[in-house]
């Protein structure tokens, strides 16, 4: 395994790069903050365009883990990994092996599990090359009912502010991504009473949802347009842009997705428009509290109640935001920071 130490200009901690000739593996992993403890974050297989693309996206997500573990105040800091590639790979296993080693390189400064494109299966792969791994297959497992349902709760809560109601019953929601989070998501919202209109890329992931829940389906193209109360973004980010903004006909934006907004000035257009944003790292964090059943040895019992907590997270967020006349994603942006000074403070 070659490991080469990358510079940006961004406040990360470290940037590696990794590859293995032997398994065709390359692959990055970026810890932004061990302030508040061990660096936390998936790993997601992509097969992108380039390596700066890739680059790119695990500085972004692993800033974002940050902000997400230091918000509920975890001991947990913020990092991530990106496998390059097609996820489809019958190498798999030797790209997975290759990863183990590539996470154990950083001592246990780093602590990953399961992200797009990967899986418990997966991590148990890993856990053969490294002890520095979450996620496993009897333990915390599968994070996507706690994730799904952390974003049910997230919607709750905008509604709530919205319109003083938690019923979603009548109300109609626009769903990105029916993969392992949105097919829970949706089947939490059709049996709330919600109207769903959803879109994939994958053929397969909008079959199920459409037989099990009769749901309406538009082309992955179309659901910026859909006229709802609410679009809740569940398949990748940046799709909060200059032009999908326009497009539009909402009036709330709560997800499951990373990296919702492609530019925090996009947090800004929607408040314009009276949108109400919900930042994606406060809504999709019930994966992590999955998680810490072994991270930290929590209870099921905590890891739930934890992710039924995202409801008031969320308000005491779009509160703070409409009484300081701040963007939400602002609101939560000065939580996240204030908990790391103090921490940064505390440890001299």
């Amino acid at each position: 395994m070659e490991i080469i130490e990358k510079t940006t200009n961004t406040e990360h901690e470290k940037v590696l790069y990794g590859r293995d000739s032997k398994s065709g593996y390359r692959g990055f992993i970026a810890i932004h903050s061990t302030v508040l403890g061990p660096a936390f974050g998936g790993t997601r297989f992509w097969n992108y365009a380039s390596e700066d693309e890739a680059l790119t996206d695990v500085l972004r997500l692993s800033r974002g883990m940050t902000y997400k573990n230091a918000l509920p105040g975890l001991p947990l800091g913020g990092g991530k990994s990106i496998i390059i590639g097609d996820n489809r790979t019958p190498n798999r296993e030797a790209l997975f092996h290759a990863h183990g080693r590539f996470v154990d390189s950083l001592g246990g400064l780093y602590i990953t599990a399961e992200d797009v494109g990967t899986s418990p299966a997966d991590m148990e792969i890993v856990r053969q090359e490294t002890r520095h791994v979450a996620g496993l297959l009897g333990r915390s497992g599968d994070p996507s009912p706690y994730t799904a349902r952390g974003v049910f709760r997230a919607i709750q809560a905008a509604t709530k502010f919205r319109w003083n109601t938690n019923e979603l019953s009548g109300l109609t929601v626009a769903v990105q991504g029916c993969g392992h989070v949105g097919y829970h998501l949706v089947k939490m919202l059709h049996e709330a009473g919600a109207k769903v209109v959803a879109a994939d890329v994958n053929d397969e992931n909008l079959a199920r949802v459409v037989n099990e829940f009769g749901v309406e389906t538009v082309s992955p193209g179309e659901i910026f347009g859909v006229r709802a109360e609410i679009f809740s973004p569940c398949a990748l980010g940046g799709v909060i842009n200059d032009q999908t903004i326009s497009e539009l006909k909402i009036q709330i934006v709560a997800g499951a997705a990373n990296n919702q907004l492609l530019d925090e000035r996009h947090g800004e257009m929607l408040k314009d428009r009276d949108i109400l944003y919900v930042p994606d790292y406060v809504a999709n964090a019930g994966g992590v509290f999955n998680g810490c059943t072994e991270l930290l040895g929590w209870e099921p019992a905590r890891s739930l109640e934890k992710v039924d907590q995202i409801y008031d997270s969320v308000l005491t967020i779009v509160e703070n935001a409409n009484a300081q006349g701040i963007t939400t994603n602002e609101a939560a942006n000065r939580l996240a920071e204030e908990r790391i000074r103090r921490a940064r403070l505390s440890r001299g």
